[in-house]
C-alpha cells in the first residue's frame, strides 16, 4: 500500500481471525496492527500458527481500550480514523474517499466497535449486507475492506 494504513482491532476473540488479518495487513504491507482490550496478541499459539509468518513482519503494540488507541493515533496525527460497521450513515468501503494516514477499526462480531469509540472517529465503512443473516466473518469483512481502501487509494 502505497499510504500509511493502521489496522485496529476492538475486543476480538479468535486468535485465528486476528492470526488471518495479520496476513492480510502483511500482503497489503499495512504499517501496524493495534490489539485493543481482550484481543490476542503474538506470541499466542493460534495466532501465530494462521499467520504464517506475518505477525514477525507486521508490528503490534495494544492499548486496553479502543478509544485509548484512538486518542493515541490522533495524537500521532493520523488523518483519519474510520469504523467498520454496518450502520446507517456507513459508506460503502469502495464508493469513500481516504486520507491517509489512516485508521480502521473492526470490532467484536457480536458486540460491533464500543459504542465510546464510535463517537470518536471520523466516519463508518461498511460491506452491504444483501442476505438474510447480514452477517460476515471479522477477517472476511477486513480482507475485503481493506482491499476497497488500496483500490480506492491507487485512484487519489
Amino acid at each position: 500500500m502505497k499510504n500509511k494504513l493502521i489496522i485496529v482491532l476492538d475486543r476480538l476473540r479468535s486468535a485465528h481471525n486476528v492470526g488471518n488479518i495479520f496476513r492480510i495487513a502483511e500482503a497489503l504491507g499495512a504499517a501496524e496492527i493495534i490489539a485493543c482490550g481482550y484481543t490476542p496478541v503474538p506470541p499466542h499459539p493460534r495466532l501465530v500458527k494462521t499467520a504464517m509468518g506475518a505477525d514477525k513482519m507486521v508490528p503490534c503494540r495494544s492499548f486496553e481500550t479502543s478509544l485509548e488507541a484512538v486518542k493515541a493515533l490522533r495524537a500521532e496525527g493520523v488523518q483519519e480514523i474510520l469504523a467498520a460497521e454496518p450502520f446507517p450513515g456507513s459508506i460503502p468501503a469502495w464508493e469513500r474517499d481516504y486520507k491517509f494516514p489512516l485508521a480502521i477499526i473492526f470490532g467484536n462480531e457480536a458486540l460491533g466497535v464500543h459504542p465510546e469509540t464510535l463517537e470518536a472517529v471520523d466516519g463508518m465503512v461498511c460491506l452491504p449486507m444483501y442476505g438474510a443473516k447480514a452477517s460476515i466473518n471479522v477477517g472476511n469483512a477486513a480482507a475485503a475492506i481493506l482491499y476497497a481502501v488500496e483500490a480506492r487509494s491507487r485512484l487519489l
